[in-house]
């Protein structure tokens, strides 16, 4: 009996204990410390702000757009113009001299009035301007019959401003060579053929580039050569288009240096002649 009063006894202890701690934590929890409760309330506050910035980072970043790409806008050409060589392996002598290295001729197939109107073409692609060049090869003799069809054909498939056939006269160099200032040039000459009922018109488009050129050098064109009747051709195919004209690039003693100043000044007299029809 004395065993079990014992531990009635501290039964009764540990719940007098626990009821008084009960009691007591609302009056003991008033003589705590403020700085202490606002601390443990700061640092909550803190963490959960922490965690709630985080979460709203990651939902504002918006997904990568992809990098764009600008394609540049093709150049805009002007104008239309065509280059053909009736006579095409019309050569120099001097650049026939240098790369062959051999007595000087006045024909080659690849040193010829061709390259010659591939520099002018590059000079006109600097300009901007649109031009094609038609290199079909026909025997010498009855060339412009022979070249009639390719050229009526080409023609036929696109409109040109201004249509270009490019020769090398057979004269000498004291004719052909011009000195302007320092330099040398190469002098240019034009046929216009008067068995064309239309030739006025060609000889007018031929007098308009000769007068850009003269502008920029004088003494750089020689004559507008008229030719028809018995034992020439007459028309040389500018009946086909009223703006072709035939071009003599130089003679057959003038030198690369000299033609390829002729040329820059022709590319930028012909540049004229299509900003001018553009504006119309």
């Amino acid at each position: 009996m004395k065993t079990g009063g014992c531990h009635l006894k501290k039964n009764l202890q540990i719940w007098t204990v626990v009821i008084l701690t009960l009691f007591l934590f609302p009056v003991i929890i008033q003589f705590i410390p403020e700085e202490s409760k606002i601390s443990n309330s700061k640092i909550i506050k803190e963490n959960a702000l922490i965690v709630y910035a985080s979460n709203i980072v990651e939902e504002e970043v918006p997904d990568e757009e992809p990098e764009m790409i600008v394609e540049a806008e093709p150049e805009q050409k002007i104008g239309n113009l065509l280059l053909y060589f009736t006579h095409s392996t019309e050569a120099y002598q001097p650049i026939t001299k240098n790369i062959d290295g051999k007595v000087a001729v006045s024909h080659h197939q690849t040193e010829n009035v061709i390259r010659m109107g591939d520099k002018l073409k590059a000079q006109l692609d600097l300009y901007g301007l649109e031009t094609d060049t038609f290199k079909k090869a026909v025997p010498y003799t009855r060339a412009y019959q022979d070249m009639r069809p390719y050229v009526k054909k080409r023609i036929s498939e696109k409109e040109y401003d201004l249509i270009i056939d490019i020769h090398r006269d057979s004269v000498g160099p004291e004719k052909t060579t011009l000195v302007h200032g320092t330099e040398r040039y190469a002098k240019v000459a034009f046929v216009v053929g008067t068995d064309n009922p239309n030739y006025k018109k060609n000889e007018a488009m031929t007098n308009r580039l000769k007068e850009e050129m003269e502008k920029r050098i004088p003494g750089i064109t020689r004559n507008v050569i008229p030719k028809g009747g018995a034992g020439v051709d007459g028309k040389y195919n500018q009946d086909l288009h009223p703006n072709i004209i035939l071009l003599e690039l130089g003679g057959i003693g003038n030198t690369e240096d000299e033609l390829s100043r002729t040329i820059a000044v022709i590319a930028e007299s012909i540049k004229e002649i299509i900003d001018q029809i553009e504006e119309k």
